[in-house]
């Protein structure tokens, strides 16, 4: 006769592996209803999965998705629309969408941030304009503050700067645990349903709605993914020390800075963030979009079109690349 202790643990395991077989096809299934858009190049030793677009003469534009995201927020409507006038770069960040993590601890920001740069030189970006979104923003923040020399301008969407009291999610917080993350995130998307992550979506637009058609695009299964989670987890985790350590170097960041922040952000607080990191950049100028939330680079675009301009025009690039295309009329 089996003990009931050891018993109760083999119908754990077997309940474990049917969903985990479960979580399996929902991965595959995932990644056939959003497969990748760009190129698998492979950059210090990693996969990293590039999307290029856009006007191959006009300034180089690099794009960077937030946690839990991948190229195809940023492609949704607004690559489209800045597809005329600049040559965009969107990058999966490490261990998202069909980028390999880096460092099996968690990606820091500051290597992010180099791959992403490693990322674009390869794909022939020279010294471009860095965007970010929320984390991506903390990410293109690194970017500026560890590798000047190779980017023109910075435009700041929603983005984490500064410590915060809040404590870690529990997902992360359970997810980057090197006991409890490899037992539980697997099984998620065999057990998380598609009206839950539409409320959470819903959640992270709100006051601002969900674009038509963003849930189908997007594919939010694929954050879903063993790999995905236990990445973002692990970088959530350390994103407060790394925040900590990268704010006492921001004044030494003399790029052109352009700043964008809802008023009605609570996922990244306009006065915890945005607000200091206005007093900190010596060249920022911060726009609050009045009654937005924290997804701008949906529900503001055309805002965040006029920044991308400023930015470009603050740094001489708008110039360079008019004087280019009269050079080639002539």
């Amino acid at each position: 006769m089996l003990k009931p202790a050891l018993y109760s643990l083999i119908i754990l395991a077997l309940l474990w592996l049917a969903l985990w077989l479960v979580a399996q096809r929902a991965e595959r299934a995932a990644e056939a209803a959003a497969p990748a858009r760009g190129d698998i190049i492979t950059v210090n030793g990693s996969p990293m999965h590039v999307v290029v677009t856009g006007a191959p003469d006009g300034p180089d534009l690099v794009l960077i998705h937030g946690s839990n995201g991948h190229t195809r927020d940023m492609s949704f409507s607004l690559a489209a629309k800045l597809a005329p006038t600049y040559r965009i770069f969107m990058v999966d960040r490490p261990g998202l969408g069909y980028s390999a993590a880096i460092d099996p601890k968690g990606d820091s920001l500051r290597a992010q941030a180099a791959q992403f740069s490693a990322a674009a030189t390869a794909m022939g970006a020279k010294k471009p304009i860095v965007v970010g979104h929320s984390y991506g923003g903390s990410v293109a923040l690194a970017w500026a503050t560890y590798e000047p020399e190779s980017l023109s301008a910075l435009v700041l969407l929603a983005a984490a700067s500064h410590p915060w009291d809040t404590p870690l999610d529990p997902l992360y917080r359970a997810g980057s645990n090197p006991l409890l993350g490899p037992v539980f995130l697997p099984l998620l998307p065999a057990v998380i349903t598609e009206p839950y992550l539409e409320a959470a979506l819903t959640n992270v637009f709100a006051p601002d709605p969900v674009p038509a058609g963003y849930f189908d695009y997007f594919g939010p299964k694929l954050s879903l993914r063993y790999t995905s989670m236990r990445a973002t987890s692990l970088q959530r985790a350390n994103l407060l020390n790394e925040i900590n350590a990268m704010v006492p170097l921001y004044p030494q960041v003399n790029l052109p800075v352009e700043i964008l922040h809802g008023t009605q952000d609570i996922t990244v607080g306009l006065q915890i963030h945005a607000e200091p990191l206005l007093q900190d950049l010596p060249n920022a100028v911060l726009t609050r979009v009045e009654g937005h939330g924290h997804m701008v680079q949906h529900s503001a675009e055309d805002q965040v079109v006029a920044a991308i301009g400023r930015a470009a025009t603050r740094s001489g690039l708008r110039a360079a690349a008019e004087a280019a295309i009269v050079s080639e009329n002539q």
